[in-house]
Parts: C-alpha cells; structure tokens; sequence
C-alpha cells in the first residue's frame, strides 16, 4: 500500500505515519498545494497513490480543494474516484457541514481527531487495502 499523508500538524502527521509504514510506502505532505503536486506526480509516473489521508484544515491550500484537485486529476486520466485513490479526510472539526462537503467532494470516508488507531485500521480493512 502506496499512502500519501497530507498533515500540518506535526504530531498527527507523525502518528499517521507511524500507523501506515507498517503497512507499505509513505509519503508527506503538509499542504494541499504540496498534495496535488506529490499525487499528480505519482499518478504521472506510472506508480498512484492507494491511500491519502488528508487534514481540512490547512495553510496554503486546504483539504477540500486539494481533495477535488486530486478527483479531478483522476478523472482526466479515466480513473473513477470509485477505483482510485481512497481518500480519508482527517479534522478536529466535527461539524455535519464539513462531513458533508467533504462526502460531496467524493472522499472515501472521515476522521475526527485525535485519529483513533483501531478506526483508521478498520477503515483500511473496509476498503481492503490491508486483511
């Protein structure tokens, strides 16, 4: 599993990390600005993104506009957002709105902070890119 974490905050950044090298590659990010650029990138060389977890809340650009930059991108390349990138949304934010605009923007799913390891995991399992 190929995961691109986009965080600002250095100690969610750190624990996220941390949770998902068990798994495969890891990647950092810590705007939306720097997440376009890492996943068009990697798309562009052959080698995507399984997973990106990605903060709301972000300097330079934040997360709901990296997140459509990043459908989009798939989309001009012919991948679905059904078939691409899984894409979990992470915030201190617990707001209904923001759960639904980020939804609307076609992520996978939603984490409030602190990220709860045992849900991030079972997340992982649910979108099968771990057993």
């Amino acid at each position: 599993m190929k995961s691109l974490i986009v965080e600002d905050d250095v100690t969610s950044r750190l624990l996220l990390e941390t949770i998902l090298s068990r798994f495969g590659q890891c990647h950092v990010a810590v705007n939306g600005q720097e997440a376009v650029a890492a996943f068009t990138a990697a798309q562009k060389g052959g080698f995507p993104y399984d997973l990106v977890t990605m903060d709301i809340m972000m300097p330079v650009m934040d997360g709901r506009e990296a997140l459509q930059h990043i459908r989009e991108a798939e989309s001009a390349s012919g991948t679905f957002s059904t078939h691409g990138a899984k894409i979990i949304m992470t915030t201190a934010l617990e707001q209904p709105r923001d759960v639904f605009n980020a939804f609307y923007a076609l992520c996978d799913d939603y984490l409030v902070k602190p990220i709860d390891t045992t849900k991030l995991l079972e997340m992982l399992r649910v979108f099968a890119l771990i057993s």
